[in-house]
């Protein structure tokens, strides 16, 4: 059981994340959903669609992203939260910046999604102070610069080292276990190389004891194995690669494509139940 916020989810089979870029920049989507009706609308229809979840993000941290100014980030994602805080599903706010976490919580966030891991300062705190969950994730570096040379001893141990870390600090701060997912950071500063060899290891990684969340949704990486194929070319991947990841222990899959995901995933527990 995930206690995020208003909300406890079961976890007795994968949960659908659907994302909501308000960002004029995003690697896949970047510019669709900028305006507030665009958004609320895109994200009514992942509803439909069939999503658990509703990831809210106003910053795009793709590779050589540039950082967002705060109250900017605040001004695209609060409205959002806030018109559809009675939507019926948790809702899920994706920053890295305390003044954010703050701001959407206020507005009714439930999940704090931090590719740093509640490293900022005070962000251990502000969720804390919440009875949201968060989601801690692994990168390598900056959205700037982590994909110029990444580079691991061994990236497995070292993936599972850091996430330990962050649960304890964490849990150190009084955020029960019970309010923590887990997100190896498949893309953040790592290879082609990395990200395989870290999906192949799922099941080690979600015996770390928390909830794992899997986003690999349309990412270079399925590009790379598609011979270079556009992200927008990427969904059926992004499908089979959700699947995988659920078969691999994967609590939540992090996508773009809800409808076709939520399908598959129906389709697999009716024909391996």
């Amino acid at each position: 059981m995930l206690h995020a916020g208003r909300f406890r989810l079961a976890l007795d089979r994968p949960l659908v994340m659907g994302i909501v870029n308000i960002t004029p920049d995003s690697f896949s989507d970047g510019g669709r959903y900028l305006d507030l009706h665009a958004a609320l609308a895109h994200a009514r229809q992942l509803l439909a669609d069939g999503a658990d979840i509703l990831d809210i993000g106003g910053e795009s941290t793709r590779p050589g992203a540039a950082t967002v100014p705060e109250q900017e980030e605040i001004d695209r994602v609060v409205p959002v939260i806030a018109a559809l805080r009675d939507c019926g599903v948790p809702l899920s706010i994706d920053t890295r910046k305390t003044e954010v976490m703050q701001a959407a919580l206020a507005a009714g966030a439930d999940l704090v999604n931090d590719i740093a891991a509640l490293e900022a300062p005070g962000a251990l705190a502000a969720v804390a102070a919440s009875g949201a969950a968060v989601c801690l994730m692994h990168k390598q570096g900056e959205p700037q610069t982590m994909q110029a040379e990444p580079h691991y001893q061994d990236v497995l141990a070292e993936v599972a080292d850091y996430l330990l870390a962050r649960r304890n600090a964490a849990l150190a701060m009084g955020i029960g276990a019970e309010r923590i997912v887990l997100d190896p950071g498949f893309g953040f500063g790592k290879t082609l190389a990395h990200n395989l060899t870290l999906f192949q290891a799922l099941p080690r990684l979600c015996g770390l004891g928390s909830p794992l969340l899997v986003g690999v949704s349309r990412k270079s990486m399925l590009g790379a194995l598609l011979d270079g194929r556009p992200p927008q070319g990427r969904d059926a991947a992004s499908v089979a690669a959700a699947l995988l990841a659920a078969q691999r222990g994967a609590a939540i899959v992090r996508v773009h494509a809800v409808r076709d995901t939520v399908d598959a995933l129906r389709v697999m527990r009716a024909l391996t139940a």
